[in-house]
């Protein structure tokens, strides 16, 4: 399995998280010239990775797709790694679905897709890139990509049915009843289901499961045995959980709890627990 010395990275997080309702950042630079081999765990978010190098970019690769630079993660990527080598600087965003509709207006179009963030932004990318660069100190990048961000709100609304839905998923780790939920905002299922999928670019079951399952890989993460972790995480058996791990990151439950990906969140985001 790829690995990577998180040791060697220095990590910077904003002094005032949650700047921006379903929005988190972080920012990485390599303290040392170094070579990144390793697998991407799947978050329940849409992921802008920019690459404020100055040298050799990254590059990211799926089995349909590889990207160099500065890309959008959208959700259900299926297996991602990253690969790169030098003095890497990056900026990590996570926006929830209903922060990436808002921000990036087609996440349909993105979910299980790896993109050029020039593809999505234009050359509004670049522009974006060129600022940040230009910013001495990370506190000034997050400051600089927040209002970059906030300018971009309203891109494509969400219906607040939709939103409560995610955030109940989110809320309940994933161990929630679709149905349940259409009943709490008055819709039917069906419609509940065609909306979410709709603006969100995922089914609510599928969405369900990509919360069940990164709560479940931090817990695999952080030490705890799978079966343990089958059973708080809501899985039928140690065999059902394994079938997920390979069905959104292409590892075992092993090979999730040895990814170094998930070893620095604790770090960059402090509050994901």
């Amino acid at each position: 399995m790829p690995s990577f010395d998180w040791a060697s990275m220095d990590v910077a997080v904003p002094r005032l998280p949650g700047r921006l309702p379903g929005v988190s950042m972080a920012g990485f630079r390599q303290l040392v010239p170094a070579r990144v081999d390793l697998d991407m765990v799947p978050h329940p978010a849409v992921t802008l990775l920019v690459d404020l190098s100055e040298g050799e970019a990254t590059v990211y690769d799926t089995c349909l797709r590889h990207e160099r630079g500065s890309v959008v993660v959208g959700l259900l990527p299926g297996k991602l790694r990253a690969a790169g080598s030098g003095m890497g600087e990056y900026l990590q965003i996570r926006l929830e679905p209903v922060a990436a509709a808002a921000v990036l207006g087609a996440p349909a179009e993105l979910s299980g897709a790896l993109v050029a963030l020039e593809d999505v932004w234009g050359r509004d990318a670049a522009r974006v890139e060129e600022r940040l660069r230009a910013v001495s100190s990370w506190e000034e990048r997050f400051t600089l990509a927040a209002e970059i961000l906030r300018r971009r709100m309203g891109a494509r609304p969400v219906d607040p049915e939709v939103a409560h839905t995610w955030r109940r998923m989110r809320d309940g780790k994933g161990r929630v009843r679709v149905d349940g939920l259409a009943g709490e905002v008055g819709w039917s299922r069906k419609r509940l289901w065609a909306r979410f999928r709709s603006q969100l670019g995922i089914t609510p079951k599928r969405a369900a499961q990509l919360v069940r399952f990164d709560h479940a890989a931090h817990l695999l993460a952080a030490g705890h045995a799978v079966a343990g972790v089958a059973a708080e995480s809501g899985y039928v058996d140690q065999s059902h959980l394994h079938r997920e791990a390979r069905a959104f990151a292409g590892l075992t439950p092993a090979g999730v709890a040895a990814a170094p990906w998930l070893a620095i969140d604790d770090v960059a985001w402090p509050d994901l627990g």
